[in-house]
C-alpha cells in the first residue's frame, strides 16, 4: 500500500523498526516543551499530512512503553485518521499517572498502524437471529 506524505515536521519520516512491526511510532514536533500534569491532555502536532488510499485508515494508537513506563496515552486510543482528511496529524495525549510528564520535540509519542476495513449497509429489521449468548451485556461470555 502506498500512503503520500507532506513531512513539515523537522524529523525523519516515521519507519517500521523491525519486518515484523504494525506500526511506526510518530514523533512530537513541537516549538517549546509541553508539560502534562496529572489527568491533564494536549494535543500534540506531528509536522505530518496524509493521503490515505480509500479504504483504509490510519490508527493512532499508544506506545507501549509510555503507557506502562509513565502512564502516558492516546485518549481516544485507538484514533482514527480518516482517507479524505488532510490536515495535520496530532495525537491526543494523556497522563494518566500521578506525576507529571514533559513531551519534548522529537519524542516518539504515539504509533500509526494502516488497517484495511468494511462499510456497513443498514437492513432495517424487527427481529435478529438467536443466539446462546442473546442480549446477555457485557462480562456475559464464559459465565456457568
Amino acid at each position: 500500500m502506498k500512503v503520500k506524505v507532506i513531512n513539515r515536521s523537522k524529523h525523519e519520516l516515521p519507519a517500521y523498526e523491525t519486518m515484523a512491526s504494525a506500526g511506526m511510532d510518530v514523533r512530537a514536533n513541537i516549538d517549546h516543551p509541553l508539560e502534562l500534569r496529572p489527568m491533564e491532555r494536549v494535543l500534540v502536532k506531528t509536522g505530518l499530512f496524509l493521503e490515505i488510499p480509500v479504504g483504509f485508515e490510519c490508527q493512532v494508537r499508544p506506545r507501549s512503553g509510555l503507557a506502562i513506563k509513565k502512564g502516558i496515552s492516546v485518549l481516544n486510543a485507538p484514533g482514527t485518521i480518516d482517507a479524505d482528511y488532510r490536515g495535520e496529524v496530532g495525537v491526543i495525549l494523556v497522563n494518566l499517572s500521578n506525576e507529571k510528564y514533559v513531551i519534548n520535540d522529537g519524542d516518539r509519542v504515539a504509533q500509526l498502524v494502516f488497517a484495511k476495513f468494511e462499510r456497513a449497509d443498514w437492513i432495517e429489521t424487527d427481529e435478529l437471529t438467536e443466539t446462546i449468548r442473546g442480549a446477555g451485556g457485557f462480562g456475559s461470555t464464559g459465565k456457568k
